[in-house]
């Protein structure tokens, strides 16, 4: 199957602390380029995730968003009895010393450095949990970039037939379009040379011969489209390989077009070109 690099997902999930909430969005990319924006306290997820999409996706910038919400009733937060139990003693120290000290207050209890202790991902129940819902969000985001590569391919090998059909209308007027070209050529030599420089007309046509003749062109065009066919139908990660055949392709377009001998030819040979540009821009998008 050929994928786009397109793509978008979203799932949630409850856990104990509460309610995981991760969003996907993928974009074209040369490269995997990915990108998180993790909740904090689900920060050492984040090797995790890394995994789980290198294994499913190979290129393309992806965007991951993992957020918690949690539960009015969740027990995520308690108080850390040892941290209190030092702070009352350290307390009553100063006390000794600065008697004029004004107690702290609950607030200020609260946000003293460790006496809320927060289950954080060292909670087995939601790394689980968390686990689980990257994996459905990533298989939507794989399936919704199939979805969409499936197009591309369809998209793809329509153009690669449209083009085999310009060829097959090229390919016979060359011989003729060539004709025509050298009869006209040899007509003028005639008018602008001498009559005994009979050898040196046959030079300039046997050369305008060899310069209009695209049989090559023709061959290489036909065989790049063999691969780009085989390639979408084999599947897998064949952006760059695609990429690479559509510049080959434009190359042989040029060339087709520089040594058209006729007006019909350099027609076709535009007409290939308008295609192979929409066959890059397509190719473009594919993983």
């Amino acid at each position: 199957m050929i994928y786009s690099m397109t793509g978008y997902a979203v799932a949630t999930a409850d856990s104990p602390r509460g309610a995981l909430h991760c969003e996907l969005r993928s974009v074209n990319s040369r490269f995997l380029d990915l990108q998180f924006r993790i909740a904090e306290e689900l920060r050492a997820a984040e090797p995790m995730l890394r995994e789980l999409i290198g294994a499913r996706i190979a290129r393309g910038k992806v965007d991951c968003r993992l957020s918690l919400s949690e539960s009015p009733r969740t027990d995520a937060a308690r108080l850390n009895a040892p941290a209190l139990e030092r702070l009352k003693i350290l307390e009553k120290e100063i006390s000794k010393t600065f008697p004029a000290a004004s107690t702290l207050s609950v607030a200020e209890l609260l946000r003293w450095p460790g006496v809320v202790a927060e289950a954080g991902m060292d909670d087995e129940a939601v790394r689980a949990a968390l686990e689980a819902l990257a994996r459905r969000a990533l298989d939507e985001l794989c399936t919704a970039r199939g979805r969409e590569g499936a197009k591309l391919a369809a998209a793809l090998l329509g153009r690669a037939a449209e083009m085999r059909r310009r060829l097959a209308e090229i390919a016979p007027l060359v011989p003729e379009a060539v004709a025509a070209q050298r009869a006209r050529l040899v007509e003028r030599l005639r008018e602008v040379l001498d009559a005994g420089v009979e050898e040196r007309i046959r030079a300039e046509v046997a050369l305008f011969a060899a310069k209009s003749d695209v049989d090559e062109e023709l061959t290489r065009l036909a065989a790049h489209l063999d691969e780009v066919e085989r390639v979408v139908k084999k599947g897998g990660a064949a952006g760059k390989r695609l990429d690479f055949l559509a510049q080959e392709l434009n190359r042989e377009a040029n060339t087709l077009a520089s040594k058209a001998a006729g007006l019909r030819i350099a027609d076709g040979a535009l007409e290939l070109k308008l295609l192979i540009e929409q066959i890059r821009e397509q190719v473009q998008n594919i993983e």
